[in-house]
């Protein structure tokens, strides 16, 4: 593998981990399931695709525009989720998908089956920042990304938000306005998910219909559960790995994904909480080593 083949690997799957912690605020805390976030990734991605090559934006003026709509968008496509079951909110956001897919699609003003091309690297002092620069973006959003998510784990909200998905009746009983805290985490994930979206679109330079389908809902998903539903090292753990572990398998050609799919089956049966999840495998060899060492210290 070459540096600039491994550097893009580590860009994707930073842009990747940034999307997945975005939905584990959705699905990890209140347990809002989401089979249709690749709609929240595209609307970022044509945002900014739009404002680059129509309005004549840069990166960094475009930027918190397409943020700020991704978090409208996102509030709007979370007032289903007050008058629906958990079971219809998942048709809904899969409806959700298709029908942001068949507008990309079949609307000429996003450029339709066509998509939208042209969409160059950012520029600091009227120069492109190249690969590396971009990488060294990349990471600093998704350093920023897992600093947000961590103070906020450490909040009132991310006890609301937890409360309202393990038992929505008892959290109101509690004085917890349910319905407030699901807007909140729609308005939250959508917004990690439009700068995601963002960050994909000026990696790949173009934005198709097709690089939003209903399958990059499943992955997105797919990798929460894997990692660790409701905890930050799952979110960041499960999209590294399920993104970089399929260039692994690609030495047996047309066999890789049935492999890999077979070893993700695997994992979630014996470790339905994820590798780092609370009380996953990983988690628990943490656990034991970090009582281990105070252990160690107590006796010394």
């Amino acid at each position: 593998m070459t540096f600039g083949y491994i550097l893009s690997i580590a860009t994707f799957a930073s842009i990747y981990a940034i999307l997945i912690l975005g939905l584990n605020i959705l699905t990890g805390y209140t347990k809002q399931v989401s089979l249709g976030h690749a709609a929240f990734f595209a609307i970022g991605a044509y945002t900014q695709a739009l404002l680059i090559t129509k309005a004549g934006l840069s990166f960094w003026s475009a930027l918190p525009l397409t943020i700020l709509l991704s978090m409208v968008i996102g509030v709007v496509m979370g007032l289903p989720s007050l008058r629906v079951s958990d079971d219809f909110l998942v048709l809904t956001t899969i409806g959700l998908n298709f029908i942001v897919m068949g507008i990309t699609e079949y609307f000429d003003f996003f450029g339709g089956a066509m998509g939208i091309i042209g969409i160059t690297m950012p520029t600091i002092g009227g120069k492109s920042i190249g690969t590396t620069g971009y990488f060294l973006i990349t990471l600093s959003f998704l350093l920023l990304t897992i600093c947000i998510c961590y103070l906020f784990s450490k909040t009132w909200g991310r006890l609301a938000m937890e409360a309202t998905g393990e038992d929505e009746d008892a959290a109101q009983s509690l004085g917890i306005n349910t319905s407030i805290y699901k807007m909140y985490a729609f308005a939250l994930s959508s917004t990690f998910t439009g700068l995601a979206g963002v960050l994909w679109a000026h990696s790949i330079g173009s934005v198709f219909p097709r690089n939003f389908s209903f399958e990059m809902s499943v992955l997105f998903l797919s990798m929460l559960v894997f990692g660790g539903l409701g905890t930050i090292r799952g979110a960041v753990f499960g999209a590294f790995v399920l993104y970089i572990l399929p260039e692994f398998f690609r030495f047996i050609e047309n066999y890789r994904m049935l492999v890999y799919g077979g070893m993700l089956a695997m994992i979630v049966i014996l470790q339905p909480n994820g590798i780092l999840g609370r009380g996953g495998l990983l988690d628990r060899c943490i656990l034991r080593l970090v009582k281990k060492k105070a252990e160690t210290q107590e006796i010394s």
